[in-house]
């Protein structure tokens, strides 16, 4: 009797156990989405002026991008209704709907990984990586995914209607979400709802063209760019991106210890230190040395040389 209150204490008081989480690094989630949803008050009752918060509050809104990744692949309770829940706090910050991932990335670019038809291949007008083509990437990407939209949500009408109305839930809440605001003040709305929720949406796509430009898709470990350094930490482990690929389920905090396994088995030139001396080197460097730019995999593979 005594061993079994003694359990049933212990549980109650496991973090794991209360909050419903499957994995307790997802606390770091919940308090990434704490401090968002805190700046944002903050922000839009004192911020005027404020720019070193805002700056911050940017960051994480591109953090919020990296959640909805990793919800979306692995959601983050035992729980559907704090799924759901998760679901829609995600919509409003991100900026889009989160059920979008499922066609564009989950059914599409893990099942073709950057080869045709991946909506988000990076070669798709040009085989370069330089400037213009990755602040070009998010803006044409982004077009042609929406095509897999109105597709997918007919699909879950006909098939799965519960699905079906979560979708439409998600679309709702984004839609009121932004009109109250921008009814209470149009200014503050786009400070800070819309910007942040476009770099928020603009960041994950340029970290889908870093981390496959210039690979190989063809490869079994040279399809992905891997970001080594202490942005992982900030965010999620995003940067391990082969071992992401070989296992899409993979809960973020496994990554690094994957990643070890396969490290050997990945081109060193698919391994960048840090993400920041990367943009650096490649997209400004880049511009007036032809050392600092990358060399593409795929066209060495193909025998041909970039134009």
């Amino acid at each position: 009797m005594q061993r079994k209150l003694i359990q049933n204490v212990t549980f109650t008081l496991n973090p794991k156990a209360y909050f419903m989480l499957k994995y307790t690094a997802d606390l770091k989630s919940l308090f990434y989405m704490f401090v968002t949803t805190a700046m944002f008050i903050y922000l839009w009752q004192f911020g005027a002026g404020n720019a070193l918060v805002y700056i911050w509050y940017l960051f994480m809104a591109v953090s919020v991008s990296v959640m909805a990744h990793n919800h979306n692949h692995l959601p983050m309770w035992k729980s559907n209704f704090m799924n759901v829940v998760t679901d829609l706090w995600i919509t409003i910050f991100y900026g889009f709907p989160i059920f979008a991932w499922t066609p564009t990335h989950n059914q599409n670019h893990h099942k073709f990984v950057n080869k045709q038809p991946d909506y988000t291949k990076t070669y798709r007008y040009s085989e370069k990586n330089n400037i213009f083509t990755l602040l070009s990437y998010p803006t044409i990407s982004g077009y042609f995914q929406q095509s897999a939209l109105g597709v997918y949500l007919k699909d879950r009408y006909k098939k799965n209607r519960k699905t079906f109305w979560l979708c439409m839930l998600q679309i709702t809440a984004l839609v009121i979400w932004v009109a109250t605001f921008l009814f209470l003040d149009w200014y503050k709305t786009l400070l800070y709802i819309i910007i942040p929720q476009q770099v928020s949406v603009f960041s994950v796509l340029i970290f889908n063209y870093v981390q496959h430009v210039h690979a190989d898709e063809e490869s079994a470990y040279n399809h992905s760019r891997n970001i080594m350094g202490g942005l992982n930490f900030m965010l999620f482990n995003n940067g391990l991106h082969t071992v992401h690929h070989l296992n899409a389920n993979m809960h973020w905090s496994l990554l690094p210890e994957a990643h070890a396994k396969v490290d050997h088995l990945i081109d060193d030139s698919l391994k960048e230190q840090s993400f920041w001396w990367y943009i650096l080197r490649v997209y400004i460097l880049g511009i007036f040395s032809s050392k600092a730019r990358t060399k593409s995999m795929r066209l060495a593979r193909m025998g041909k040389v970039e134009s």
